[in-house]
């Protein structure tokens, strides 16, 4: 009996993934940080990888923007079209945006940011995103013997930014138990010029018996001016009583730490 093909597109954005066939593409790093003044030039290099076994495959660069939504998502926009986007300012060789490489071939590819004379705005910070994306989809077969055709995409997270001293400052804005009562709900705020990323670590005290729970830590990526909701999930297993909700959000050294307090009862 025929099998119809199938065709599969895999948007790998911003980490690295294993799949189940025999084609893939591994790209690395999964982001690039640049720095320099304005006119100034930075060059930095993305490797990829060829992993596939049996299969050339033909490749494509392109440029793009991003930024994150409120729940910390990758939102992808064409590039040139947010206001911190630095995707005009980079420079790709001819000769990398579009090539082949045969089975368990690598390649180098400079990626080059000069930022213009003259700024048109005031940020320190800039981003844009490297798609680098197969072009000629191949034959394979998923883990359940169907066959398939398969497509990769990946991309790198590019931020530049200028020599200026950068300021990091994370402000927590609220903390609540979530309408669910399954969750402490924490809204902060990025009110630094540059990306801060962090982690969220909290601690429950029973008030009634003394005892401490330390909840998984959660970790947080930001831009500047991002606002950030996150639910902390309470544990199933969390007993009735009145409890102390200790948030810390540490973003950096000693002196880079927020914290909230919240007293709620679980029933």
């Amino acid at each position: 009996m025929n099998r119809s093909y199938i065709f599969i597109v895999f948007s790998l954005l911003f980490f690295c993934s294993q799949i189940k066939a025999q084609t893939g593409v591994s790209v690395s790093p999964p982001r690039l940080y640049f720095e320099s003044d304005a006119g100034k030039s930075t060059t930095q290099k993305v490797t990829v990888t060829n992993v596939s076994a049996k299969n050339s495959l033909d490749m494509a660069v392109s440029l793009g923007d991003w930024e994150y939504n409120e729940t910390g998502e990758n939102k992808m926009s064409p590039a040139n079209t947010l206001p911190t986007s630095c995707a005009s300012w980079i420079s790709i060789k001819n000769e990398d945006t579009y090539f082949t490489l045969a089975p368990g071939e690598r390649k180098d590819i400079d990626v080059t940011i000069t930022p213009p004379g003259t700024l048109s705005d005031q940020m320190l910070a800039h981003t844009a995103v490297l798609y680098v994306s197969q072009m000629n989809p191949v034959n394979d077969v998923d883990n359940k013997g169907a066959n398939i055709k398969v497509s990769i995409r990946s991309g790198i997270k590019l931020f530049h930014k200028l020599t200026a001293k950068a300021s990091k400052k994370i402000e927590i804005h609220n903390l609540t138990l979530a309408q669910s009562k399954k969750d402490l709900s924490i809204l902060f705020e990025n009110q630094g010029n540059i990306w801060t990323d962090g982690k969220i670590l909290t601690e429950l005290v029973n008030t009634e018996n003394g005892n401490k729970i330390s909840l998984d830590q959660i970790i947080f990526y930001t831009m500047p001016g991002n606002k950030r909701e996150v639910n902390i999930p309470l544990p199933a297993t969390l007993l009735k009583g009145k409890y102390t909700a200790s948030v810390m959000i540490d973003y950096g050294d000693n002196n880079n730490l927020e914290l909230a307090e919240l007293n709620f009862t679980h029933e």
